[in-house]
């Protein structure tokens, strides 16, 4: 039977602001190497050692606002036809696995999904892979499996499981209940008896024992994504569900909607286990998280980026695009970006949620995109703005091409820095090359494109009474943008 991964990639990861934001969230991030979470981990079941066979197609349910860098991670390290399922509004995790479920039915009899979050660390990929094939037998007779962390700290952040005796002679246990996040008194007691361990949030089951839970369970939810994926609209390598049939269906998560009912419905025959895991594994919620499973200087620092530390112990400090000094400091954590810093120290940052509320009082931009924002085509960065004006550099990668489009309240001047642009200006169409440049006035309709095969930056400098990103008007787009 095979074995088809399927990655959750639809959370937005606010505790790690300023870094993550809601449109370019924590997954698609590197934290603490060259692959962002969401690539590390595809490449965890990627080569699979041993005889089981593993779809080479992922399954990646997703929010719609960062589809195509989504995209772009996976092709790039080797995923070239992955099946990106989009939400048009977040339900919580059953349904997406609901849709994946449906997705995975439609192409094969019936495969074992194997539900990974996309923002989780997981550092020994050989234990990880190990405890897959001990819990997969007992998927493939009809079980519902999820892997537990064995604990090795009284954590008062996670819910646990409790486990009983182990299912014949394997290292699968019986799951006897879940349990909700503990005091430290009692998360002390769960450390010590050995019985619990911590809900990692990674389940594998066939897809159509999901969906006949599901329909036994909530049939509400199973109707909504069922109707959601009939009529479902496919661009690219895009799933698009119904809008209005997904935001009809109930918001919950796996374990509230199927795993914790499962003991009381034993009519379904379907029995739940859980398979201990020890593997370096983090959800790295916040950012003393990120501290933990950092490597550290000989003072307890993790450092990365331009920065420079004296006298301090215990920090983490992240430099993005400047140089960072810190001088005298304990247990503080420091993230800079082009467009916002962060200093807390690290008992404090599970409350960063409060400053999210206070910018998006406030209208602060910076808790949705960064100040580089990638497209389809490539990315920019707003360098420089002030009252009636912005500077924008623009990078397209080769084959890339903007929409034909117009803009009703600003003109733009674009010069080549390196590349080469194909410029289509109202009936014009003009090849440029690096210092030299071109004026689009407002009202005109116009196209930048990279002809070439190294990637076209170009300077752009807007003008107007209203430089919004909705003030564009699409007459015509490659990656099948709607007009703005």
């Amino acid at each position: 039977m095979l074995l088809q991964p399927v990655i959750l990639s639809g959370g937005s990861g606010t505790r790690l602001w300023p870094l993550s934001r809601e449109k370019h969230p924590k997954q698609l991030l590197s934290l603490f190497n060259e692959e962002t979470m969401l690539q590390a981990t595809a490449l965890r079941v990627k080569d699979f050692s041993g005889a089981l066979r593993v779809s080479k197609e992922l399954i990646v349910v997703c929010n719609e606002e960062y589809r195509f860098i989504t995209a772009e991670q996976l092709r790039s390290i080797g995923f070239q036809e992955p099946t990106l399922i989009l939400e048009p509004c977040g339900r919580n995790t059953a349904p997406a696995v609901s849709l994946a479920a449906l997705s995975a039915l439609s192409h094969e009899a019936d495969s074992v999904l194997l539900i990974m979050p996309a923002d989780h660390v997981i550092a020994d990929k050989a234990a990880f892979q190990h405890a897959i094939t001990q819990g997969l037998p007992h998927a493939i007779q009809g079980g519902m499996v999820t892997f537990g962390i064995v604990p090795d700290r009284p954590e008062t952040g996670y819910g646990y499981i409790r486990v009983g005796a182990a299912i014949g002679d394997t290292e699968v246990l019986a799951l006897e209940s879940f349990v909700e996040k503990p005091s430290l008194e009692v998360a002390q007691t769960y450390l010590a008896d050995g019985q619990h361990v911590w809900n990692s949030g990674i389940f594998m089951m066939r897809a159509s024992v999901w969906m006949r839970a599901i329909h036994a369970l909530n049939t509400d939810m199973a109707q909504a994504c069922e109707a959601a994926m009939r009529n479902a609209k496919f661009d690219c390598d895009f799933v698009r569900v119904h809008p209005s049939a997904f935001e009809a269906c109930p918001s919950d998560s796996i374990d509230y909607a199927v795993m914790e009912k499962l003991a009381s419905h034993p009519e379904l025959g379907i029995t739940a286990c859980v398979v201990p895991l020890i593997a370096g594994w983090s959800d790295v919620g916040a950012w003393d998280a990120v501290w933990q499973v950092s490597s550290k200087d000989a003072h307890g620092n993790s450092l990365r980026g331009d920065v420079l530390i004296e006298d301090s112990r215990n920090c983490l400090v992240v430099s993005d695009s400047r140089l960072v000094a810190c001088l005298g400091l304990e247990d503080v954590i420091v993230v800079e970006t082009p467009d916002a810093v962060l200093v807390t120290n690290k008992a404090n940052t599970h409350q960063i949620k409060r400053i999210i509320t206070r910018l998006k009082e406030d209208n602060y931009q910076q808790t949705d995109h960064h100040r580089k924002v990638y497209r389809p085509w490539g990315h920019y960065d707003c360098v420089d703005g002030g009252e009636h004006f912005q500077v924008k550099r623009i990078v397209v990668k080769p084959g890339g091409s903007l929409s034909m489009q117009m803009h009703q309240h600003r003109a733009e001047h674009w010069i080549v820095v390196s590349g080469t642009a194909r410029v289509t200006r109202g009936e014009e169409v003009l090849t440029l090359k690096a210092n030299q440049s071109t004026y689009i006035p407002l009202g005109t309709k116009h196209r930048l494109e990279n002809p070439d095969t190294v990637d076209l930056e170009v300077i752009e400098v807007q003008s107007g009474t209203y430089l919004g990103e909705d003030d564009i008007v699409r007459f015509g787009d490659i990656y099948g943008r709607v007009d703005s």
